[in-house]
């Protein structure tokens, strides 16, 4: 009897382990969801897609942030969780954590292209040559004075570095839910931070320093860049932080900074002499391979030349391709089922 009930329950489990998988068989379309900057990239490849697979549904293309598409990735497996998280960063490892906690193991890394960020202003506002010094100076709480930290009290551009414009500081910045938040703080506020020589302090309370902004002249946009454009509409002395894409798809109502002396282009990121760039990816469900119909063909028909090499779709809406030896080597590491753990992050 004791034997009975111990296989009735090992049973019982296996079909609880897998009843995730069972149930995402009634569900016949792709389901993705995440970052803004890959949005656009994503809903082209999805279109064309389902036009060149009619025997697969069109994939439907969400948005909610970097940090929220690979929350809800991360929520297990199953027709009601998603297949594919975009992300215009690199998952983390407590990511990863957080996925094999759900029972999500299988996570394939797929990285699709490069993109820049940028500063912009209204087009007929002046010219702004910008350092990460100056947007660290222009935003941060507290800024060193004569060896001491003090409440920032900046007003306009021109008072932080007279090579600056006369105009009033006011910034639109993605929110915590982008990934161009974590790029943003990573390649500008901390470049900034260390280049304005805060005075000694703990680590932690130095970090806090870096990043910990003022609240009278930042917008954190929790939306899409539409938004981000809407803030300079209303308000034209406002300099907003955009993905390239996004940029070029606006240059008729926008003007863009130069940072570090270098102006961001589709050449000037993908060479790196652009500082402020990041590579594009998404997340599949390594689970949901063989179970929801189309996942390998999406990703080939993603990274194939016609959508996102040199001169593809992709490029034309304003993703900078990567070299074609880089795409080889992730279609082959998809290919292999390559998962990835929080040990290589």
């Amino acid at each position: 009897m004791k034997t009975f009930i111990l296989a009735a329950s090992a049973a019982a489990l296996a079909i609880a382990a897998s009843a995730g998988i069972a149930t995402a068989q009634s569900r016949d379309t792709i389901q993705i969801a995440g970052s803004s900057t890959v949005l656009p990239f994503a809903s082209i490849v999805a279109e064309e897609f389902g036009n060149a697979f009619p025997e697969f549904k069109t994939p439907v293309v969400g948005s909610g942030g970097s940090g929220g598409g690979l929350r809800q990735f991360c929520e297990g497996t199953g027709e009601n969780t998603i297949d594919i998280a975009n992300s215009s960063r690199r998952i983390r490892a407590g990511e990863v954590e957080a996925c094999n906690a759900a029972g999500v193991n299988d996570i394939l890394e797929v990285q699709i292209g490069y993109d820049g960020i940028v500063f912009a202003v209204s087009a007929d506002k002046a010219d702004f040559a910008l350092e990460p010094v100056h947007v660290f100076k222009a935003i941060a709480a507290q800024v060193p004075v004569d060896g001491e930290m003090v409440a920032n009290t900046y007003t306009n551009w021109n008072e932080i570095d007279p090579s600056l414009p006369d105009q009033p500081i006011a910034m639109a910045i993605p929110a915590s839910n982008h990934g161009t938040r974590e790029v943003f703080e990573e390649r500008v506020l901390h470049a900034g931070c260390e280049a304005a020589e805060l005075p000694e302090m703990e680590e932690e309370a130095m970090e806090e320093a870096c990043v910990a902004l003022r609240q009278d002249v930042v917008i954190e946009i929790a939306g899409d860049y539409t938004e981000t454009l809407a803030r300079l509409q209303s308000n034209p002395d406002t300099v907003g932080v955009f993905g390239l894409s996004f940029y070029d798809q606006n240059r008729d109502t926008l003007k863009v900074a130069t940072m570090s002396g270098v102006t961001p282009s589709l050449e000037t990121i993908a060479s790196g002499e652009y500082p402020v760039s990041r590579p594009l990816y998404f997340y599949v469900k390594g689970e949901h391979i063989g179970v929801i119909p189309g996942l390998e063909e999406y990703v080939a028909f993603f990274l194939s030349d016609q959508m996102a090499g040199a001169g593809g779709a992709l490029e034309a809406a304003g993703m900078i391709p990567a070299p074609e030896e880089e795409t080889a080597e992730v279609q082959s590491r998809f290919d292999a089922k390559e998962a990835i753990t929080a040990d290589q992050l």
